[in-house]
């Protein structure tokens, strides 16, 4: 069942809301430059195990409306804030995957974990997806320039050469083309504008803030976001469990699709 949810006046995200009757509800927060359908290996099995299964769409992607502002973190966890009132969520599991789990994160501190029992957080793009002075892991600035330049000038190469380095395990030629169009569905506005809020914000404090259970799922050969900053976010959550995911890059929900979803169940079992 897929719907609409005002966020602002003139803003509409898409939310696919499948098994509504279920017993135990669980958000997904996609990350960029996809959409919820990333989740398509969880949304085939979770419903059916008993989960409501709930994937939203960053404004600017999938099927979500595609204004020109409003991709800064705080914009985007009130975006989820309206989602969770629209919906009258309580009692249920934030999961966010790389700039997904950052607007989590952000969605727990600001809006101090409203409705959120448990959060899990899939190679999140936290406390810094790129290296600082006083923080040495993540990306080299640069790379994450170049991502904006490439949107500018060529987006199909540059969502080309970021499907190539997001997963681990093989996939087939057509497997990648599905990838790819997901990218293409976005805004290019949006895909940009989204790159650069990882330059220029943090999650430091917000990590701090976080009192719910938390489980951390990374895998140790991703190239987009660093397994050390899976290592950070444990160290910085209290109640956190960091399991390393041993034959997954940055796509550990299709890399190692069965354990990911088995881990999943457990955690909030």
């Amino acid at each position: 069942m897929g719907y609409y949810v005002n966020v602002e006046p003139n803003v509409k995200v898409y939310v696919e809301d499948l098994n509504p009757k279920g017993d135990k509800t669980i958000v997904f927060l996609h990350g960029w430059p996809g959409s919820h359908e990333l989740f398509e290996y969880q949304f085939d099995q979770l419903p059916r195990m008993g989960y409501r299964c709930i994937g939203i769409d960053t404004r600017g992607f999938g099927k979500s409306d595609k204004p020109y502002e409003g991709y800064d973190y705080d914009r985007l966890a009130d975006d989820v804030r309206c989602v969770v009132d629209a919906l009258k969520l309580n009692d249920f599991t934030l999961a966010g995957h790389s700039t997904g789990g950052a607007i989590a994160i952000r969605y727990m501190a600001r809006h101090k974990g409203y409705g959120v029992s448990k959060l899990a957080l899939f190679a999140a793009a936290a406390p810094s997806l790129i290296k600082r002075p006083n923080f040495p892991y993540g990306l080299e600035k640069e790379e994450v320039i170049k991502i904006i330049q490439g949107t500018y000038t060529d987006r199909p190469k540059m969502l080309r050469d970021f499907g190539d380095i997001f997963f681990f395990q093989h996939i087939t030629e057509p497997f990648s083309q599905w990838f790819f169009n997901l990218g293409l569905q976005a805004a290019g506005w949006a895909t940009a504008a989204v790159a650069k809020t990882w330059i220029a914000e943090v999650l430091f404090d917000d990590l701090r803030k976080i009192k719910v259970p938390t489980l951390i799922i990374h895998g140790i050969h991703d190239k987009v976001v660093p397994f050390a900053l899976g290592k950070v976010q444990e160290q910085c959550i209290k109640n956190s469990k960091l399991i390393p995911f041993k034959f997954s890059g940055h796509a550990s929900f299709y890399d190692e699709k069965d354990k990911f979803n088995e881990e999943l169940m457990k955690f909030i079992d």
